[in-house]
Order: structure tokens, then C-alpha cells, then sequence
């Protein structure tokens, strides 16, 4: 067997249920579950529609390229949501089986797993990042993310020493569990940081459609680096899905867009790991890139959960609503994050995360200990319902 299996730490939810073993929660509340990033919004009548018209295409093998239709259908969007220049739909954008697959792939692909080989990462994190570096044969390295900083990574933090050895950096923007978004200044850095070492950016942007202001929406990566003089995406990879964008998690559909002469390499790399997307998911995945209207309406929606939850949350716990993204990232007055959830749980039926589970300790400190995630995923009378159990629970 593959000895760095053994690196591979806990998933937060198998730590979670491990938690929670022994816990009966009161039968008189009905459960409700904020903990994991799960879209409840019902899948918009388009996408579903497209998909059963298309279910023909069972019947013959997709290409791992995809369908020129849907490369065009990304590249428009991409070009439209962040006023990019014209993409080349056929070497800057490649359709993938959601987010997660990819930004795992994508470490196999690019890291040459070579001795001391870094994979730069924030912390907290969304864990695909640590086992894809730990898979490919490098070592992490965290970038805290403290409240004091605005859950900012301190890029100059890190030791030239690993710069040197960086083979790769994730970042994602707008942040899970944080929300908060990269400015043109983190990425003028993180830019010049790449020309002097080389290393590429991996950038996840599956939460960008999940914002507060329709006339500020979220700075993406390549739009950064368009207006930083960087139109060639030198180094640069954006991921995103429409699993938030479109509440269809179960689709499994994405891409990747950036370099060309990464992609080129990486579409190699898909097209021996059997990675190709169905066509009529495909064809979904166009109807879907093509409409903005239910994208829309489900920002709508979770604006109206952020209107009425945060108030009441903000009143016994430190928290406020995110930059963008629909979870909530909250201060336990305890500090003890693992006891807030049980505890919770035990008496409310009620789950939300430990932060410390979506972290790692580092320099004998872990920025998740003391929070918690609150994904707020749910329809709003069930959020609204689990913010008035957290209040009386935290009020009692």
C-alpha cells in the first residue's frame, strides 16, 4: 500500500461522529444539521430539465476535454462574471467532476515529488488540501489565519527556506470556514511571490456566487491578475463549481481555467485517471453556466438567512456575517469549541463543526480552537430555528 495513506489525518466529519458517540440528543427538538457545506436549495428547473433531455448520451464515452459547447459556456461566464479577455476555450478552461476531484488531481499532476518538495496552504483549511499534498509526496505548510489579522494569511510569514522548496500554494477565496475574500493587494503579493519561486496557484473559488452585494461581488484570481498585468495567467489556476453557484452538489461539475501550458499538462494527466465527465451532465453544466437568474435568486435566499440568523447569533457569540460564502465563523465564549458542539448537540439537536477540526496545530497553536462553523445551508426557517436553540442554549 501507498505508506503516505498513513500521513492522511481524520476527516472533520468522521471526527465529528466520533464526538458525538454516546450522545442522545432530546427527541423533542428535531434535528437540524449546520455542519457540513451541503446546499439545500432545490436544483433549479433548468438544470434538471436539461439533464433528463440529454440522458441519450449515457450511451457513448465523454471525452475528458469535454464538450466544445460547455468550454464555451465557462469561458462566457468567466468572461462575463469578472470581465475577462477573450479565454481560449480550448486551452484555458477544462471542465472536471467538481472542485474537490480536481484541486486533489491537480497536486498529482503538478508536484514533482522530489525531496523536501512544500505545499503552501491557509489554516484553517479545507482538508482536500493536505491530502493532496501528503499523496503527491510533499509536505504542508500552514498559514494561520488569526482573528487580530481579519482571518488574513501573513504570507510573509513564511520562511524563505520553504518558499524554496514550494512546489504549490492553495488558496480559496471568498475562504472556508472564514468568508473572507483576497484583495488585489494579497494577490499583487502572492504574485510576486510565484515569479520568485516558481511555485503555482491553485485558487478555489467554489463560494464566489455566494455573496451580500450584487455590486461588489468577490475579486476572482485571474480578474486580479488581468489587472495586474498578468493576462497570460502565468502559473495561475482557478477552480469552481456550480455546487453553490447552482445547488447541484450531486452533479459533480466544475473547472479549471488559467495557464494553458499547466491545463495542457494537467488534461494528460485526466485523460489516464479516468476523469471524464458524463455527457449529460455536460449538457446541464451548460444550461446552468449559461443563466444567471436562479444564481440570483439563491443569493437572495441566503441573504434573507444572514439577514435574520446573525443578529441573533451575534447576540451570545462573536461572529459576523462573513465577506462572502454561507457559513458563519464563530468566537465559542468557552473557548472549548469540542464541548460548545457536543454540549449543543446533547441538548438542542443541533450540530455545527469545531473549528479545530478544520485546522492543524502549528507552532503549538491551532487558529480553529475556540470556533465554530455554522453553514447556514438549510431553508431559512430551519437556520432560523438552529440560531434560536444556540441562543437559549448559550443563554441558559
Amino acid at each position: 500500500m501507498n505508506h503516505y495513506l498513513d500521513k492522511l489525518q481524520p476527516y472533520p466529519f468522521e471526527r465529528l461522529r466520533a464526538l458525538l458517540t454516546g450522545v442522545s440528543p432530546p427527541a423533542a427538538y428535531a434535528p437540524l444539521n449546520l455542519s457540513i457545506g451541503e446546499p439545500k436549495h432545490p436544483t433549479p428547473a433548468l438544470i434538471r430539465d436539461a439533464l433528463v433531455a440529454h440522458l441519450d448520451g449515457l450511451s457513448a464515452y465523454p471525452a475528458t476535454a469535454g464538450t466544445p459547447a460547455l468550454r464555451e459556456a465557462i469561458a462566457a461566464w468567466l468572461q462575463r462574471r469578472y470581465g475577462l479577455r477573450a479565454l481560449d476555450p480550448a486551452s484555458e478552461v477544462l471542465p472536471v467532476n467538481g472542485s474537490r476531484e480536481a484541486l486533489f488531481a491537480f497536486a498529482q499532476a503538478v508536484i514533482d515529488p522530489g525531496a523536501g518538495a512544500r505545499v503552501v496552504c491557509p489554516n484553517p483549511f479545507y482538508q482536500i488540501y493536505e491530502g493532496a499534498a501528503l499523496l503527491a509526496g510533499a509536505e504542508p505548510y500552514f498559514v494561520e489565519q488569526w482573528p487580530q489579522t481579519g482571518f488574513r494569511s501573513d504570507w510573509d510569514a513564511v520562511p524563505e527556506a520553504v518558499w524554496a522548496h514550494t512546489r504549490l500554494l492553495y488558496t480559496c477565496s471568498p475562504g472556508n470556514p472564514t468568508g473572507v475574500v483576497l484583495s488585489l493587494d494579497d494577490w499583487r503579493r502572492l504574485f510576486e511571490l510565484s515569479d520568485r519561486h516558481g511555485f503555482t496557484i491553485a485558487a478555489d473559488e467554489c463560494y464566489s456566487e455566494i455573496h451580500f452585494d450584487d455590486a461588489a461581488p468577490p475579486l476572482g484570481a485571474l480578474q486580479a491578475a488581468q489587472a495586474l498585468g498578468r493576462a497570460d495567467w502565468r502559473r495561475l489556476v482557478v477552480f469552481s463549481s456550480l455546487s453553490k453557484r447552482s445547488n447541484a452538489p450531486g452533479m459533480r461539475s466544475g473547472f479549471v481555467a488559467g495557464d494553458a501550458s499547466i491545463l495542457k499538462r494537467f488534461l494528460l494527466y485526466r485523460t489516464y485517471h479516468g476523469s471524464a465527465m458524463s455527457l449529460p451532465v455536460q449538457a446541464a453544466s451548460t444550461a446552468a453556466w449559461g443563466d444567471e437568474a436562479h444564481v440570483a435568486e439563491n443569493r437572495a435566499l441566503y441573504r434573507r438567512k444572514f439577514d435574520a440568523v446573525t443578529p441573533v447569533l451575534s447576540r451570545v457569540l462573536e461572529t459576523t456575517r462573513p465577506q462572502a460564502g454561507f457559513y458563519l465563523w464563530a468566537r465559542v465564549p468557552s473557548g472549548d469549541d469540542q464541548s460548545f458542539c457536543r454540549d449543543l448537540f446533547a441538548q438542542y439537536n443541533v450540530l455545527v463543526l469545531p473549528g479545530s477540526f478544520l485546522a492543524r496545530d502549528h507552532g503549538g497553536r491551532n487558529p480553529g480552537r475556540g470556533f465554530v462553523r455554522i453553514a447556514l445551508v438549510d431553508s431559512p426557517a430551519s437556520c432560523i430555528e438552529a440560531a434560536a436553540r444556540i441562543e437559549r442554549f448559550l443563554s441558559s
